[in-house]
């Protein structure tokens, strides 16, 4: 990557334009044509493979979704392996990693509000089909921070936990702050109609790297395409839509190191030090959850950073600023699935009707 691909990251990761032809803006902000900027777009997904995907980015609550981070424990590593490719077919399951901690596998999942299992029963679901031994629920009791972006330019972004929260622009772009509870309230005020759901299905995919990327997406849809970026836009400003832009492969981009630092705070003393901890520009998720007698963290950050070094700086430099010493790095080993959730598809019904009531992944016949 050159210097111009790294502002084209920075800016694409932060907002993809909802209009006609995006590249325009994008190209004028950074003082290049439409041309340039499409043959790099293409160049950073196509063959350097940094851009993972451009499209919308929903919040899954505000859709309706049930959804919750899941750590499993295996009692032999060596099945840990199986048991994620097992996980890893449930439509579902967006991510799935291995890390190194005794609960070695941990993944998300989310069900749709029709789903004829439901949550739980879902994951009694895959707990027994993965042959796990200990599956356990981690939903979020409070939202912090959902804000993935990672810093291209060329020095250090530790994080002093001085800087704000970058607030949500709420016009024709996605905006490139953080998403909270705030915004999450405002999201889950409205329900999404049948009508909207095509649009959902549609603006959820890789954005072509065209000049008029929304044409045949509008096509697809059964609408024009000023009715398609109209309702994105009503999307990203009712919040359903936590915005619309590019996410990249951390360890293409050079931010090798993951690490979930999970933290145990006084319950009196959450609500301070979450909002503290998700000012800290490298986390980029923070969430409250609930806490086991054997684990009694409650605060989870997910920090992503260039080297290890610099990630356990980043969750002592939390440590310093909010007085919480209890805590614990959980680094990713093995990463099993990355994708988003498929909103508004039938494949979780497909997955129920095959697995639904099996005592093996074989499917009933």
């Amino acid at each position: 990557m050159d210097s111009i691909d790294r502002l084209i990251l920075d800016r694409i990761q932060q907002a993809v334009p909802l209009v006609t032809r995006p590249f325009v803006q994008i190209g004028q902000a950074l003082g290049m044509d439409e041309d340039k900027v499409i043959a790099r777009l293409v160049d950073l997904r196509e063959n350097q493979k940094i851009i993972r995907q451009v499209s919308a980015i929903f919040d899954t609550a505000a859709l309706g979704y049930a959804s919750t981070l899941v750590a499993a424990g295996f009692e032999d590593d060596a099945q840990v392996d199986a048991g994620a490719l097992i996980v890893g077919r449930h439509p579902g399951v967006s991510h799935c990693y291995r890390r190194d901690d005794r609960m070695q596998l941990w993944y998300t999942l989310a069900v749709p509000p029709d789903s004829r299992l439901g949550l739980m029963s879902t994951l009694d679901r895959l707990h027994k089909l993965s042959g796990a031994a200990v599956t356990r629920p981690l939903p979020t009791l409070r939202l912090f921070k959902i804000g993935v972006r990672l810093n291209m330019a060329e020095g250090d972004d530790l994080g002093s936990g001085d800087a704000p929260l970058v607030e949500p622009n709420r016009g024709a772009t996605s905006g490139g702050g953080a998403f909270t509870e705030a915004d999450r309230a405002v999201a889950m005020s409205q329900a999404v109609t049948d009508q909207q759901k095509p649009m959902i299905r549609v603006l959820q995919q890789d954005l072509p790297l065209v000049t008029e990327p929304f044409g045949a997406w509008a096509k697809e849809a059964g609408c024009s395409v000023e009715a398609l970026l109209r309702e994105a836009q009503g999307f990203l400003a009712r919040r359903q839509m936590r915005r619309f832009a590019a996410v990249l492969r951390h360890q293409k981009a050079g931010f090798s190191a993951n690490v979930m630092g999970v933290w145990h705070v006084p319950a009196d003393m959450i609500e301070s030090v979450g909002t503290q901890m998700a000012t800290f520009a490298p986390v980029s998720h923070c969430y409250q959850r609930p806490s086991y007698p054997d684990w009694p963290y409650n605060l989870y950050t997910m920090v992503h950073a260039r080297s290890r070094e610099e990630a356990l700086d980043v969750l002592m430099n939390i440590s310093h600023a909010t007085g919480i010493d209890d805590y614990r790095p959980l680094w990713t080993v093995g990463e099993y699935k990355k994708v988003r959730v498929r909103y508004f598809t039938p494949e979780v019904a497909a997955w129920e009707a095959d697995y639904g009531h099996a005592k093996s992944l074989a499917p009933r016949s």
